[in-house]
């Protein structure tokens, strides 16, 4: 039906478009069978060019993709969307907890009294009844006291630090100083003496300063540690060793003060980096924060070549100011080096860049001798280039699935990655407070003609706020029920009746608000059609309207001046979602801007951001997915299904001992990405034969 339409519109032009683009390249047999080279040789296309090719700078897709060619991690997902080992071969965490010593704290207890002076065993001997406590214990030692000179917003401060108590746990365990201020009590804290230890520089800014005490001196604080052990055969591509040295290079220029990296706030919770050796190399954090982890799947940069020395040498050679060039300025973004599977050859803006296998690559070499990303920003053109075997990939849209399903030449892979769709209700807005109403207006929804017909049935429901994908969905969560007739009656019982106009009416009032989204979506702008017609059926009556996007999010979305939306997210691996759902980011330009605001869901996400145990992660987010489906600050929609089609005769190559060679097919990991195994991927010269494996 979408061919027809265009075809109506626009038939001569088409026809030689379609023409011109089948003669502009050999026929996809006789590129794989007339030329042999490219069957070593991976084509991808892309709809934009990269950017820059530097792994701590880039910010587009484009440059991502090439990146992770490029360049390797320390970590990455595996196929299951666990962590896996990269160029780290293995890793530690542990915990350094520290406790400060306040000596006008009073003992009860005669045998605890006799133990006052010497507090490790003090400690040990109170708490010795708590047997996962007193297990997850290493040791306890006494640091000394010290003074710092400091200075926190403009006001200068000495700080005598008091001694302190360090424990060092086996495991990270958020709850660790609940039995310790249980036994201690809860005037040891709340009555800390900080006026003992701080003074200002300034006597009149003392009022100033004791507002800012406990940020000053933490009694109690959690430092998690990672200690990575690096592989020891990885070497960059022009020869070079990698070390621990380019791991904290590549750390200390993303949160350089002049640097320009957008994932600088990755790395802010790190509180100390420090080389153990030439491949071993620790982290420890100044707080509780779990996603800080798969930040560490960022490429590693060479130090040996983007060094302060180098870079200066660089901008003298460029006739620019050495004080002023940093690492975005450098050349080494358009001609990157990394220690990944393919070296850097070629870029051509806005038409091709070329990548070459890494024949020393520490994981092995790939299968495909060169990799090529051409740029053709028009979709149409590259489904026309895929046809004609001059680029081996496309994203189908939902219309086509089912044309590219029945076509034997070709393998398909569909599958529902992090992205969701939603309606938001303006909580502030006296006509979305209660959650019985937010509940009945979604069940005045039928989301599944929407996915029937709007997606061409690409898309599943979902129910709540993670990617359906992940072990934090909960799969027990039923979608709403269609079901007109029971929000009529929930509408009815909060006291709205249909007027003579149709409309539901309370106190005079007509239920009515102004429904929007962003123009230039065509999905969006369907859903916005078909749920306004669905809420007329009841009596709810919304004005509809589309604003470009900047529009949009400026006017609308960041002053929170609407009253209901359709948008959706692109979710991440991680189950943190302090940023759209805690009550503290409901302000204007955050992410809450539904305003929803719940303290039991506030506890869980502070909770789930701080806990290292997978377990209890998946635990705690499961019951948040189930509290905020409960309460409906959203109506839920749907995820899509993203669908890519290969030619069947790339397949994944497997060596056997007698370096004979067995294919099995492209299978997609749980997340849906089809290139987990890219490097075993080749392309054979004809349609495989029954020996691949299903």
């Amino acid at each position: 039906m979408f061919f027809k339409k265009i075809l109506l519109y626009f038939p001569a032009i088409l026809i030689l478009f379609l023409v011109q683009s089948f003669f502009w390249v050999p026929t996809y047999d006789k590129q794989a069978t007339g030329n042999p080279a490219r069957l070593v040789k991976y084509v991808q296309g892309s709809g934009g060019d990269a950017q820059i090719l530097n792994p701590i700078l880039s910010a587009d897709t484009t440059s991502s993709t090439i990146s992770d060619l490029i360049f390797d991690g320390l970590i990455d997902l595996d196929k299951d969307l666990k962590f896996r080992p990269r160029l780290a071969k293995s890793w530690t965490q542990y915990e350094e907890a520290y406790l400060a010593i306040n000596t006008s704290w009073v003992v009860s207890g005669e045998e605890l009294e006799k133990e006052k002076g010497n507090w490790p065993e003090m400690l040990r001997k109170a708490l010795s009844h708590d047997k996962e406590w007193s297990e997850n214990l290493r040791s306890i030692e006494v640091i000394n006291e010290k003074t710092i000179e400091g200075e926190i917003e403009k006001i200068g401060y000495t700080l005598k630090q008091p001694a302190r108590l360090k424990f060092t746990l086996t495991n990270i365990n958020q709850d660790f100083f609940t039995p310790i201020k249980n036994f201690l009590g809860e005037d040891y804290f709340s009555k800390f003496p900080y006026s003992k230890f701080i003074e200002p520089k300034d006597p009149n800014q003392q009022r100033e300063l004791e507002k800012l005490y406990k940020k000053i001196l933490q009694v109690t604080e959690h430092n998690p540690v990672i200690v990575f052990d690096l592989r020891k055969d990885a070497i960059f591509h022009d020869g070079h060793p990698f070390d621990s040295g380019d791991v904290l290079f590549t750390y200390n220029s993303i949160i350089n003060p002049k640097g320009t990296s957008p994932r600088k706030s990755d790395y802010e919770p790190v509180k100390t980096a420090k080389v153990l050796g030439p491949h071993r190399i620790k982290f420890t954090y100044k707080r509780l924060f779990s996603p800080a982890f798969g930040s560490w799947a960022m490429g590693i940069l060479p130090e040996h070549i983007l060094n302060e020395n180098k870079l200066k040498k660089e901008a003298k050679k460029r006739g620019r100011d050495p004080k002023k060039f940093i690492m975005r300025d450098s050349d080494f973004g358009r001609n990157p080096i990394g220690t990944g599977p393919f070296k850097f050859i070629e870029w051509k803006s806005d038409e091709v860049i070329r990548l070459i296998r890494n024949e020393n690559y520490w994981d092995g070499a790939p299968e495909y001798e060169e990799y090529v990303m051409r740029i053709i920003p028009d979709s149409l053109t590259q489904e026309m280039e895929f046809y004609a075997g001059a680029i081996d990939n496309y994203s189908v849209q939902p219309h086509q699935v089912s044309r590219f399903l029945e076509d034997n030449k070709y393998q398909s892979f569909s599958s529902i990655g992090y992205f969701y769709s939603y309606i938001g209700y303006n909580i502030r807005n006296p006509l979305f407070k209660d959650i019985e109403i937010r509940t009945a207006l979604g069940m005045a929804i039928d989301v599944d003609p929407i996915i029937k017909y709007v997606l061409y049935g690409e898309g599943e429901r979902v129910t709540g706020p993670y990617p359906k994908i992940t072990e934090w969905y909960d799969p027990d969560v039923k979608p709403l029920p269609y079901n007109p007739e029971a929000a009529i009656k929930i509408l009815n019982s909060k006291g709205w009746k249909k007027n003579s106009d149709g409309w539901l009416e309370k106190d005079g009032k007509v239920f009515e608000f102004n429904f929007i989204t962003n123009s230039g979506n065509l999905i969006r702008k369907n859903i916005l059609t078909i749920v306004q017609e669905s809420w007329r059926k009841i009596g709810v009556k919304c004005n509809t309207q589309l604003f470009e996007w900047a529009v949009f999010l400026k006017d609308f979305v960041n002053t929170l001046k609407y009253d209901a939306l359709v948008l959706g997210w692109s979710m991440g691996i991680d189950p943190d979602l302090y940023q759209i759902w805690h009550s503290s980011q409901a302000g204007p330009k955050q992410l809450n801007f539904v305003g929803y605001k719940n303290a039991e869901a506030d506890r869980l996400i502070t909770r789930i951001r701080k806990e290292y145990d997978r377990l209890k992660q998946v635990k705690m987010a499961r019951e948040l997915h189930r509290i905020i489906a409960r309460d409906q600050p959203y109506t839920f929609l749907y995820v899509t299904k993203s669908t890519q089609v290969l030619d069947k005769k790339i397949v994944i190559v497997e060596k056997e001992g007698n370096k004979k060679e067995r294919y099995s097919k492209i299978y997609p990991t749980k997340d849906g990405r089809i290139k987990y195994y890219f490097n075993q991927w080749k392309k054979l010269s004809s349609m495989p034969s029954l020996s691949i494996n299903n």
